[in-house]
């Protein structure tokens, strides 16, 4: 048995010597000129009216199931449940012309062979016009990126139960270290020459974890709990984690009141739990694997791309990376305890 491992297992190492004299030589977006980055498709993070400024930073936006912006463009995508996407398969049949969308089918378990079996069809359907991309997920078995990537899918996103906000592998045993499964994912991409982007998805708690993901394969991260603990998350505002107060005035409290601008809070919520489940219309709510909490206001959007666009050129000048596809071949090595307590903070 091998054992799998997690970002804490492992860290980059160093290039002998690099050909790059400042991180400002590299480029830290990729070949569609995004930011790596995704952002999660949850109600108390990305909303209509929050959207562009998660646009303006480079990144991705994965909006929540039930919203639909007027105009489609690549740095968006639009959720569907599997029913609505098997009613959209349904309508593309008959119209090949319809506008071209980014398609995120969100669902919990991206294992399951209706799915598959419906992504197969789309993908068959889709060679005659060919304005679509679709994500597909969320899977934890480096054969399902297989699976998926022999079809053609354009983005894959891997992981289960490692989110904040999500309490499945916690409760049903069922998971794949994250780190191992975006490696292994990118090693079947590698020697099958696939293009399923690996979209990493749930769990990541500071900078480092994303930019080792970043290393390991990933071509994009898709983030939740940290975006939502921005001033600019759609989430509720509360101070003091009891009174409710507008947008308007948390960002006024944000700049202009320090003593309160320490008690300012955003709630938080998985979108499996029985809040959204009832937001959704279910009738029967099914048992919650997902939590509820608040999570203190620590940046804004902008604050931490600008953080993390600095310590990624940092780690991509350091492992001689000129551009994200060069910073997958980074090289890394395991640690103990006792190496990771020496400078984790």
């Amino acid at each position: 048995m091998i054992n799998k491992f997690d970002f804490k297992d492992i860290v980059l190492v160093p290039e002998t010597l690099t050909d790059i004299d400042s991180r400002r030589d590299v480029d830290t977006f990729n070949n569609e000129h995004f930011l790596p980055i995704m952002v999660s498709p949850m109600d108390t993070v990305v909303s209509l009216e929050n959207s562009k400024v998660f646009s303006n930073c480079g990144m991705v936006t994965c909006f929540p199931r039930g919203i639909e912006p007027d105009e489609h463009n690549n740095n968006h995508f639009i959720s569907m449940s599997l029913d609505d996407f098997e009613n959209f398969i349904d309508d593309y049949v008959t119209d090949y012309h319809m506008n071209n969308l980014n398609i995120l089918i969100d669902i919990a378990n991206g294992h399951m062979k209706k799915l598959y079996h419906l992504v197969d069809k789309f993908m068959s359907i889709k060679k005659h016009w060919l304005g679509h991309k679709l994500m597909v997920g969320n899977i934890a078995n480096p054969e399902t990126y297989r699976q998926y990537a022999e079809l053609g899918v354009d983005f894959i996103r891997v992981g289960i139960g490692g989110g904040s906000g999500c309490l499945t592998s916690a409760n049903t045993g069922v998971h794949y270290p994250m780190a191992s499964l975006i490696n292994e994912c990118y090693e079947i991409k590698k020697r099958g020459k696939y293009k399923s982007k690996i979209v990493a998805d749930g769990g990541f708690r500071n900078y480092d974890d994303i930019i080792k993901a970043l290393a390991l394969g990933a071509d994009y991260v898709m983030l939740g709990g940290i975006l939502n603990k921005s001033l600019d998350s759609c989430g509720d505002n509360l101070l003091f984690k009891k009174i409710k107060i507008s947008q308007k005035n948390a960002e006024y409290i944000w700049k202009n009141v320090p003593f309160l601008k320490k008690h300012l809070y955003k709630s938080f919520r998985g979108m499996s739990t029985k809040e959204v489940q009832k937001k959704w219309g279910r009738k029967v709510l099914k048992t919650s694997e997902g939590i509820t909490k608040f999570n203190k206001v620590e940046y804004s959007v902008s604050q931490w791309v600008i953080n993390f666009n600095d310590y990624l050129s940092s780690a991509m000048s350091y492992t001689n990376s000129i551009n994200l596809e060069n910073f997958k071949e980074s090289k890394f090595v395991f640690i103990t305890e006792n190496a990771l307590n020496r400078f984790n903070k």
